[in-house]
């Protein structure tokens, strides 16, 4: 169990974390979702101890995380995959780590089995593509079998089968009971892995719930509907505070009301329609919508200039 109340961390005068107060329980993956420089990188680093909090505090387990004897064994953690010596061995990397948290010499080679590195061992690192390196971290992360894993990116620079791998995993590892804490930026992925979502935007917590709960709380409803007689049920939404809009393939998708009620509409009013379906919102417009104003840095789509002698 990771819990902080009141974590808050300044760096000068930017406010990095804002008076966060959660709790991440075992058993489930708890996903951490935030826009760039919303403070979630920032946060588990506070929960490891390797920035100290300007005010508040979190712990593990009931006590902070700097205070634990066998580190490795309470919580493994991918924060940064290229945080490692190019120059060892992928078996000497995690030897070393190891060695220096009393696990088994034994526990390298399960865990270099269990990411799919066994053939490699023998190179360095430096050596390693990008997802190669992703699946050292992790099997570092593992190596001390911990009851807590922590994960910023892990799916970073994986192949297909790689990022099912690792969803796979993280699924497996939740339901023996352990905590699994991650931090992502694909919001695919997410609503494919976590079971409960934590939000942040510039610091601050903005949502505590479940995924269904948060594209239900934070999608309009929308209803795709295909009828011969479109421009009489456009009028009939519109006249009760709907909106309508083409789909692009002879449907037309309504805002605002339910599929009960655009049924209802119909029915009332003799409009004969040939489908009805409810549309379902996916995390990632849920997401869009909810920290919209939370986003730093905000782009658009500039026109490119044309070069001398295009036609423009």
């Amino acid at each position: 169990m990771i819990e902080a109340r009141g974590l808050t961390k300044r760096y000068g005068d930017t406010l990095a974390v804002d008076d966060l107060s959660f709790s991440v329980a075992p058993g489930k993956i708890t996903g951490f979702l935030g826009p760039n420089g919303a403070g979630k990188t920032t946060t588990m680093r506070l929960i490891l101890g390797l920035d100290r909090p300007t005010a508040g505090q979190v712990t593990i387990n009931g006590t902070a995380f700097e205070q634990a004897d066998q580190p490795m064994r309470l919580v493994g953690a991918l924060l940064d995959a290229k945080a490692l010596h190019g120059g060892r061995s992928a078996y000497n990397h995690l030897l070393c780590l190891a060695q220096s948290n009393n696990l088994p010499r034994r526990r390298v080679d399960e865990v270099l089995g269990l990411v799919g590195l066994t053939d490699v061992a023998s190179k360095r690192s430096k050596g390693f593509s990008l997802g190669m390196g992703q699946r050292l971290g992790i099997a570092a992360a593992l190596l001390g079998d911990p009851q807590i894993l922590m994960f910023d990116e892990p799916v970073n620079g994986l192949d297909p089968e790689g990022i099912l791998w690792i969803r796979n995993l993280m699924k497996a590892l939740a339901a023996e009971g352990r905590t699994v804490f991650v931090s992502s930026h694909l919001m695919s992925e997410m609503e494919n892995t976590a079971d409960h979502l934590l939000v942040i935007g510039r610091g601050r917590l903005i949502a505590d719930c479940t995924v269904d709960e948060f594209i239900r709380a934070n999608s309009r409803q929308t209803v795709r509907v295909r009828t011969p007689q479109p421009d009489l049920l456009a009028k009939l939404v519109a006249a009760v505070g709907g909106t309508v809009r083409e789909d692009g393939d002879g449907a037309m998708v309504v805002t605002g009301l339910d599929q009960a009620e655009v049924g209802d509409l119909a029915y009332e009013n003799a409009v004969r329609l040939h489908e009805l379906a409810p549309v379902h919102a996916s995390l990632e417009q849920a997401f869009m919508e909810l920290t919209a104003s939370s986003v730093q840095f905000h782009a658009g789509v500039p026109e490119l200039p044309v070069l001398a002698g295009e036609v423009a």
